[in-house]
């Protein structure tokens, strides 16, 4: 322990460095559990979506979206959320799980839903890579909701 509190004292700039970089570290992998916000590994995801009729929201971009998404997925990339939310009203009461690449935007698009009101949201881990990984399927071309 002494050593470490040299070390932190002769090279302070390194350890302020190291401080903020595991602040934010853990505030990203707590981000989505404070704002109330439940990741759902795909297998989660896909019994969400047979048994308590799910939508899958899409917050990539266009060219990523039409590469491979989610059957019936609703597409709307992230930069348009805020603007286009108005869409999402008739599914209020219903889960929705949003996804994007590797899981970071949609973590964003949650949040966003969670401030406008919307309760059952969900972050889908690992994003459309996660969803690959699991051998679940995707469909190709612009069919977005």
């Amino acid at each position: 322990m002494e050593q470490l509190v040299e070390f932190a004292g002769n090279h302070s700039g390194l350890f302020l460095a190291f401080a903020f970089v595991s602040g934010l570290l853990v505030w990203s992998l707590l981000g989505d559990s404070l704002a109330g916000v439940k990741a759902l590994l795909p297998q989660e995801a896909t019994l969400l979506i047979n048994h308590e009729d799910a939508i899958v929201l899409d917050v990539r971009e266009d060219n990523e979206y039409v590469q491979g998404h989610i059957l019936n997925s609703v597409h709307i990339p992230l930069s348009l959320l805020s603007d286009k939310i108005a869409r999402l009203e008739k599914y209020r009461n219903r889960p929705i799980i949003a996804s994007c690449r590797s899981g970071s935007r949609s973590g964003q698009a949650c949040r966003r839903l969670k401030k406008n009101g919307f309760e059952k949201v969900h972050n889908l881990k690992g994003g459309i890579m996660g969803w690959e990984n699991a051998n679940l399927p995707l469909t190709k071309g612009k069919n977005g909701k």
